[in-house]
């Protein structure tokens, strides 16, 4: 790709990026309460992305070989710990996986 193409491209994904994130405010920002489908997604859709996350990390894990999942399930204990903690989801993420190449690069 050229720079031209690519500075294009980088243009496109932020534009679509920002559009998709502002869309929703700006469809439901006059509404008091917003329909009860999208109050529904904003409960369903965190825990159902969280819960797509942990099965993608951990489904190559071998148990069998190497170092037999002990970083994956300590990462994932202070991600569920941190979790219960704190309640961010955000914060949980990035410190378990900090929590994870740590484990991976120094430890095993």
């Amino acid at each position: 790709m050229t720079t031209g193409q690519i500075l294009i491209t980088v243009l496109m994904l932020t534009l679509a990026t920002v559009l998709t994130r502002a869309l929703p405010f700006l469809v439901f920002s006059r509404m008091k309460n917003p329909p009860k489908f999208i109050a529904y997604l904003g409960k369903a859709l965190p825990p159902a992305i969280f819960a797509l996350l942990l099965v993608y990390c951990l489904k190559s894990v071998d148990l069998l070989a190497g170092s037999h999942g002990i970083p994956e399930a300590i990462a994932l204990a202070t991600v569920i710990l941190l979790h219960l903690w704190k309640r961010q989801m955000l914060l949980s993420i990035g410190v378990g996986t900090v929590v994870y190449m740590l484990m991976v690069q120094l430890v095993f």
